[in-house]
């Protein structure tokens, strides 16, 4: 196997990739298909990953990662606790909007990743929703972690179900209404039980 890819070449062969594991399913998909999405051959993909699993297993661990880092840096930047929580949902909900089909290929593949590879993105996972329960922590310090996990994690069940409800309504009407939805579940007293 030759080098990894990078940049623009990486970029395109991971969202080629992303796209038709989205559209056909893993096993719909051959190596010839992934090449000819890039524009070579399957073979020539070889030089770069070691086979088609290794390639779904980068897809989501990229995304995996790439969510868990912004996280982190638009936590760092905010001046507030609201000012990150406002950050984080708006950087969820661009890539909730902006990129469905991986939202569609972990939901529907992260069972034909290596053990490995299906550890790296759950370990990046949890730090990503750390990240979301450590602002929260700060806006209702009376909730317990346990709860702040479960709010986290019903919102990206919210935010992830774009790809299957946008329908008409235009992006920048969905990002405010996924916004002001995500807000209010995650802030609102009544939103959750008592500490437990």
């Amino acid at each position: 196997m030759g080098p990894r890819p990078t940049g623009e070449r990486r970029t395109a062969i991971l969202g080629a990739a992303a796209g038709l594991f989205a559209e056909r399913g893993y096993r719909g998909v051959s190596i010839d298909d992934l090449g000819r999405a890039v524009g070579t051959t399957g073979p020539a993909l070889y030089r770069h990953f070691p086979g088609k699993q290794a390639l779904l297993g980068e897809v989501l661990v990229d995304i995996s990662d790439r969510l868990a880092r912004q996280g982190r840096e638009l936590v760092a930047e905010a001046a507030s606790a609201d000012g990150a929580l406002e950050a984080l949902l708006r950087g969820h909900i661009a890539f909730a909007l902006d990129e469905p089909s991986l939202i569609t290929v972990h939901d529907r593949e992260l069972g034909n990743l290596t053990e490995p590879d299906r550890r790296r993105v759950r370990r990046l996972q949890r730090g990503y929703v750390e990240e979301w329960v450590g602002v929260l922590a700060v806006l209702r310090p009376g909730a317990s972690p346990t709860v702040l996990r479960a709010a986290v994690h019903a919102v990206f069940g919210l935010l992830n179900s774009t790809p299957h409800s946008r329908g008409e309504l235009p992006r920048p009407h969905m990002a405010e209404l996924l916004l002001s939805m995500g807000r209010a579940a995650l802030t609102s007293p009544d939103a959750a039980p008592p500490a437990v």
